[in-house]
């Protein structure tokens, strides 16, 4: 995969009460092409809206790719690459022994993030950086519809 051009993706969600109404956004950047992506649910929480996000984002590829993928949640970058190993040893339970909350959709990033060379970086939510703030335009556009 070091032979590809890297795609640099954005991500975001975001929630109107939590849970609410919600939308993400996800923008991906490969040489001079982009695309924009976004969609949302009518009850949802804000978490579920991240990974979301990231999710459609990587489904959209195809192949494999070598990837950026920015997002503003912490939530989202150290289950990723933090946290997961140690739930799926424990049987998807918390280290207090609870169940995992989105394990459905940890399930689904794993198996999306497994055919990618992934880099995960975390940018400062309303910081100004522009790509970040046209994710949350979109995540809050994918809200829309359900309010």
């Amino acid at each position: 995969m070091s032979d590809k051009q890297t795609v640099t993706i954005y991500t975001d969600g975001a929630c109107s009460g939590n849970p609410g109404p919600g939308g993400w956004g996800a923008i991906l950047i490969y040489g001079d092409h982009r695309k924009e992506l976004h969609g949302g649910g009518a009850r949802t929480t804000n978490n579920r809206m991240e990974l979301t996000a990231a999710i459609e984002a990587l489904n959209a590829l195809k192949g494999s790719r070598k990837i950026d993928l920015h997002t503003d949640s912490k939530y989202l970058r150290d289950g990723i690459t933090k946290w997961i190993r140690k739930w799926k040893t424990n049987g998807w339970r918390t280290a207090s022994k609870n169940p995992v909350k989105n394990a459905d959709l940890w399930k689904q990033l794993e198996a999306a993030h497994s055919r990618h060379e992934m880099h995960w970086h975390w940018v400062k939510a309303h910081a100004g950086h522009a790509e970040n703030e046209r994710a949350d335009e979109l995540a809050r556009e994918g809200i829309a519809p359900y309010r």
